[in-house]
């Protein structure tokens, strides 16, 4: 739900984060972009009650042309020991335009309107952990948040961030465009796994974003780790790469837009099978109604990221982590006592049995939160 709030003014948020869900709020912020010369990257936190603070960042305002700027800008960002990573998403997260990715800055001589994403949040993670020795971190988002998430990461690990690395419990994301080429995309698998960091890509049917930048000869985009991919019915699977990859494929062209009509005739009565959360309002109509003709469809939609709440918990210990968790166990030599402490946790959570987990998750709002 976090990554769905976000996109609300800072009132809002902190009323959904206070009142409905009795967290507190830690701020919501606009951060400069300082190659747009203005601040269009947007994020909140929030602390729970299990010493958790979640990052949730914003994904491109809609009628925002410097935001979609970030998007569009495919050029490579080249870090030495990382690879190439995309650029919009690099500028978006705090770049520097003459000194790069130092790995400090000086506040008292920054003269910017506003603060850089990365360095004001890595400073607000610092400062809380220093207070707290049991608080860790989550980030999350959607969509172009997606991509600051994880790249928020990944600068963490360039920077060897080691207690930050080591308090961040996972990174959760919703539709997520891929970031960089296979050299980077190869850095950052090692890193997680070094770290014992859980990262899982949630994707919902059709979404066109989390199929973007191409992964072809030209472009040279590659994801990295497992992702959740939900069909239409909402049945998960585990994969490693997304069915038609690419989006734009003749052979998926009709396939793609049986699907659109589906799911439009569907939503009219899904919410009298399936309950009032599934209640579509008239955006996701009209949405449903350009994919017929543009071969469109909304997935990547906060909405329909929403909808797979019911389905992705009991989904996630088991088919996620589970695995992972055991070859780390066997394979890594360089865990912490802590992060061996956490995997046994993970891994003793995977007896619990199914309605346990649903009890959990009727009592516990903590993973709605996430989303």
């Amino acid at each position: 739900m976090a990554s769905k709030v976000s996109y609300e003014n800072k009132a809002y948020i902190k009323t959904v984060v206070t009142q409905h869900w009795k967290m507190e709020f830690l701020g919501s912020h606009a951060y400069w972009n300082d190659f747009q010369g203005k601040a269009t990257t947007h994020a909140f936190m929030l602390y729970d009650k299990n010493d958790t603070i979640v990052v949730s960042f914003r994904d491109t305002e809609t009628f925002a042309a410097e935001s979609w700027s970030s998007n569009v800008d495919l050029s490579w960002y080249e870090i030495d020991g990382i690879g190439n990573i995309h650029a919009g998403f690099m500028k978006a997260l705090g770049l520097l335009r003459v000194k790069d990715w130092p790995q400090d800055i000086n506040n008292q001589t920054d003269n910017r309107p506003a603060a850089l994403a990365y360095y004001a949040i890595r400073e607000e993670l610092r400062e809380f952990i220093s207070r707290n020795n049991r608080a860790k971190s989550i980030l999350t988002g959607h969509s172009l948040g997606d991509a600051v998430a994880i790249l928020f990461a990944a600068i963490l690990a360039f920077h060897e961030e080691t207690e930050l690395l080591e308090r961040l419990e996972g990174v959760y994301t919703f539709g997520q465009p891929r970031v960089g080429d296979k050299k980077s995309a190869e850095f950052m698998t090692n890193k997680l796994k070094e770290n014992a960091i859980n990262y899982a890509r949630f994707v919902y049917s059709n979404d066109v974003v989390a199929r973007l930048p191409f992964d072809n000869s030209e472009l040279m985009f590659k994801h990295f780790g497992q992702c959740l991919h939900f069909n239409s019915f909402y049945k998960a699977k585990v994969v490693a790469e997304l069915p038609n990859k690419n989006y734009f494929s003749p052979l998926a062209a009709i396939p793609i837009r049986i699907n659109a009509v589906w799911q439009l005739a569907r939503s009219f009565n899904l919410w009298r099978m399936k309950g009032k959360e599934y209640r579509e309002g008239g955006l996701m109509g009209v949405l449903r109604a350009i994919g017929l003709c543009q071969r469109y469809s909304p997935g990547n939609h906060p909405q329909q990221i929403v909808m797979t709440l019911p389905f992705r918990h009991s989904l996630l210990p088991t088919a996620l982590l589970g695995a992972a968790i055991d070859e780390d166990e066997s394979s890594s030599s360089t865990t912490t006592p802590r992060k061996a402490a956490r995997r046994r946790s993970h891994k003793s959570s995977l007896s619990i049995t199914a309605p346990e987990r649903a009890a959990r998750r009727r009592s516990h709002q903590r993973g709605r939160v996430v989303a």
